[in-house]
């Protein structure tokens, strides 16, 4: 089963341009708030049309300007689950559930509902309604309505956001086990990296409403492309490139000359993890000298804020993250010497 998508649509603030495939398994659309993720899903449900571009699913196209295709949303087969769950606030969970069923032909319509009950551990809520229910409990009433209508496709608004921090981590335990069981493909919105990391096997970033190309999850965090995806994998650490020859570059705001790994272009931005940095006796190849601004002592590691020669603000400055254990003892306006491993400096690209 697979998944195409190939959309433009002007927002006013910004134009959507997204062009992605995604097979079994789950696809993650990351982007920060506001870069056209959870337009792309309304697209693909048939909520919202594009201006232009193609749409299919399993072979079926749902959406195609040129041809003039573009089914309703109950002729698609889609199940979107949208932030808030969308649950009807006066029915109880039972007849959300029978809601699903309405207009379709379903021989052992109780057989059916009860089944989903007991799936997704709802039996005994049955005749509550949603405000009587924690937030767990109404995403699997949610998603236990969607499969209801025997979709081809799971599209998911950004399902956790809606939780507290206590309850989010056993929730997305359950929508793991839950995705895995899932016969076709998923579309998960998100902005969270965690999520991302947690639940997806592929991912494509949006920014300012255009996706970057699709790639495996794996490959986002250890070389991701340009400085936005970077940005939204959490590393902290930026600083303007320039190419001094094949593998050496200068990074502008920090003041200084790298040894790096070989590329194939010029990068505009040169970045490194706060946990790649190592703290370095003496100078030397990649070793910068800093001055300690602050140190933070975090649940279970020490973060050190520290300027570098190209100075003590923005991106001149520089974050390491050490277990505590490991993090040496350091006040403010001491001199802490910090090595950038060449194999661990990530050269990005505009974006």
């Amino acid at each position: 089963m697979s998944l195409i998508v190939r959309i433009e649509k002007d927002l006013g603030s910004f134009h959507l341009r997204v062009r992605f495939e995604s097979e079994n398994g789950v696809h993650g659309l990351l982007g920060a708030s506001g870069c056209g993720k959870s337009m792309t899903l309304r697209c693909i449900a048939g909520v919202v049309t594009p201006d232009r571009g193609h749409i299919e699913l399993n072979g079926r196209v749902l959406f195609d300007s040129e041809t003039g295709v573009d089914l309703p949303p109950q002729q698609r087969r889609v199940g979107l689950l949208f932030q808030n769950y969308a649950l009807f606030p006066n029915m109880t969970v039972e007849q959300n559930l029978r809601a699903a069923l309405r207009g379709q032909k379903s021989a052992d319509e109780a057989g059916e509902i009860a089944d989903m009950l007991r799936r997704f551990e709802l039996t005994g809520l049955e005749r509550h309604r949603p405000s009587q229910l924690s937030g767990g409990q109404q995403q699997r009433v949610a998603l236990a309505r969607i499969l209801l209508t025997k979709p081809e496709i799971l599209l998911l608004d950004e399902p956790l956001s809606a939780l507290d921090s206590y309850l989010r981590w056993q929730t997305e335990l359950e929508l793991a086990e839950l995705l895995d069981s899932f016969p076709g493909p998923t579309l998960l919105v998100t902005h969270s990296r965690e999520e991302v990391h947690h639940l997806c096997r592929t991912v494509t970033v949006l920014d300012r409403g255009s996706g970057e190309v699709s790639m495996p999850v794996k490959k986002l965090f250890s070389a991701p492309k340009t400085r936005s995806a970077c940005l939204l994998t959490g590393c902290k650490n930026f600083s303007r490139a320039e190419r001094i020859s094949p593998n050496r570059i200068r990074a502008v705001d920090w003041g200084a000359e790298l040894s790096c790994a070989d590329a194939d272009f010029d990068p505009a931005y040169v970045a490194i993890r706060a946990h790649h940095l190592e703290p370095a006796d003496a100078d030397g190849e990649n070793v910068i000298a800093c001055r300690v601004l602050r140190v933070v002592d975090d649940a279970f590691s020490a973060i050190v804020m520290a300027s570098t020669p190209g100075g003590d603000a923005g991106a001149s400055r520089l974050r390491l993250e050490l277990p505590k254990e490991d993090c040496p003892p350091l006040k403010i306006g001491d001199t802490i010497r910090l090595r950038l491993p060449p194999d661990r400096i990530m050269l990005l690209k505009e974006g």
